[in-house]
This record gives structure tokens, C-alpha cells and sequence, in this order.
């Protein structure tokens, strides 16, 4: 780390070995993230709604 210079020039050595992703695979896992993303959304959402009506119509009353 003394020389910055051959720390930039290992850094891109190592890029240059890595796996990128396919654009075909980047869509993908994208497209999956968001799929889980909204179904947990939609699950904690219809939690909430479960729970407030309960506590509303069983405990406020």
C-alpha cells in the first residue's frame, strides 16, 4: 500500500479476472429482487391491515 500506483494497477489486474454477469443473467436476478421485494411488501402490508383491524374491532371497542 506504500505505492499507489501499483495498487491501482493490481486493482484493475484483479478486475479484469473477474466474472461478470451476462446482461440476460443481470435481468434477471433484477427482475427476481423486485418480485421478492413486492411480495414481501404485499405480505407485511396485508399483516398490518390484519392487525389493525383486529386490534380496532376487538380491543378499541
Amino acid at each position: 500500500m506504500n505505492n499507489p500506483f501499483s495498487f491501482l494497477t493490481e486493482v484493475r489486474a484483479e478486475l479484469t479476472r473477474v466474472n461478470w454477469p451476462t446482461r440476460k443473467l443481470l435481468v434477471r436476478y433484477t427482475v427476481l429482487v423486485i418480485g421478492i421485494s413486492i411480495a414481501v411488501a404485499v405480505f407485511l402490508g396485508s399483516l398490518d391491515f390484519l392487525f389493525s383491524f383486529l386490534v380496532e374491532n376487538f380491543l378499541l371497542k
